[in-house]
């Protein structure tokens, strides 16, 4: 752990820097620039919702906050889990010729997209202001539920940036997995409510990104307490997975150049 810790305080910067040239280099050609981070989440959540609410009539209480927290955090998971599987490879002049702790690249992938979630919950904000949802403490506990998130998302990136290495058809494999767990995980709909009991329970209990949107939802819209036991769990679980996954990744880094 030593050496994780003194590679981040080396590489930070360069993540942070890498983060932001993604950033610039998206909209590099775009007429209306910046203006497309705050364009696109927004119009890209009114298309799931038209789903949602009008094809399947969903009817949850303060609609589109709703589904714009499940998208947001959806979106910044998901991203960055497919692109952890490729990383090394679509990296190779930079993993062949530097050395670089491979783990950075995740960060690079999580600052580019956890800044486009940070722009997603402006708007959550919007909506929510608009709805006039009450203020309430238990707003609060947005912070340590999205640790939870960024937590779980390395834990699962470090994973699959290994063996995204060494197996080649790791990414449809995902691709499909992922597909799965998003019918799973509740973003148009409240799990609670929709999914019959003791069902329910085991889908929280065994998804931790339902449990996650579940718990945003709870805290910021509807005034309620996170599952704190569950969330505990989970963060702990990830933290494990974290661990091992940087481990392995030392271990095998210098054969990954030439493996790709």
């Amino acid at each position: 752990m030593e050496k994780f810790i003194t590679d981040i305080k080396k590489f930070y910067k360069y993540a942070i820097y890498s983060a932001k040239a993604e950033l610039k280099s998206e909209i590099a050609n775009s007429h209306l620039s910046w203006l497309w981070w705050i364009l696109d989440p927004f119009l890209f959540m009114l298309v799931y919702a038209f789903i949602a609410g009008i094809v399947f009539k969903s009817s949850e209480k303060y609609f589109l906050a709703f589904v714009f927290i499940g998208v947001s955090c959806w979106d910044f998971y998901n991203k960055t889990v497919k692109q952890s599987v490729k990383l090394v490879s679509s990296n190779k002049q930079i993993v062949s010729k530097v050395y670089l702790p491979k783990f950075i690249l995740i960060f690079v992938k999580m600052g580019n997209n956890g800044f486009k979630m940070l722009i997603s919950f402006s708007l959550v904000v919007g909506m929510m202001i608009l709805y006039r949802v009450p203020l309430n403490l238990t707003m609060l506990y947005f912070f340590p539920i999205m640790l939870s998130l960024v937590l779980f998302t390395f834990g699962s990136s470090v994973i699959l940036l290994h063996f995204g290495v060494f197996v080649e058809d790791l990414a449809n494999v995902v691709n499909v997995l992922l597909r799965l767990v998003f019918y799973l995980t509740g973003i148009f709909y409240s799990i609670e409510k929709r999914v019959p009991a003791p069902y329910n329970e085991f889908l929280l209990k065994l998804n931790p990104m339902a449990l996650i949107l579940t718990d945003l939802r709870r805290c910021m819209l509807y005034g309620e307490l996170p599952h704190f036991t569950l969330l505990a769990v989970w963060s702990l679980a990830s933290v494990i997975v974290s661990i091992i996954g940087v481990r392995i990744i030392y271990k095998y880094e210098n054969s990954y150049a030439k493996v790709i």
